[in-house]
């Protein structure tokens, strides 16, 4: 997959993670989803099909990843 153009993504993190750094970001980009971490903004970004991101928060939600460390 081609990494997407990110530099005017508009980037955004739960607003249950208050201002704590120990979380990620997200942003859609088109059919794209990316996501970064907020400690190391400029280390890297996952981009997943918005399919993929989808069927992730599917599982959160339904409590597939429940206990698995």
């Amino acid at each position: 997959m081609q990494q997407p153009d990110l530099s005017g993504a508009p980037w955004r993190k739960s607003s249950l993670s208050g201002e704590g750094a120990s979380c990620v970001e997200m942003a859609f980009i088109g059919n794209d989803v990316a996501v970064r971490d907020t400690k190391d903004r400029d280390g890297g970004t996952l981009v997943f099909h918005r399919d993929e991101w989808t069927a992730f928060v599917g599982g959160i939600k339904s409590g597939h990843f429940d206990g698995i460390a």
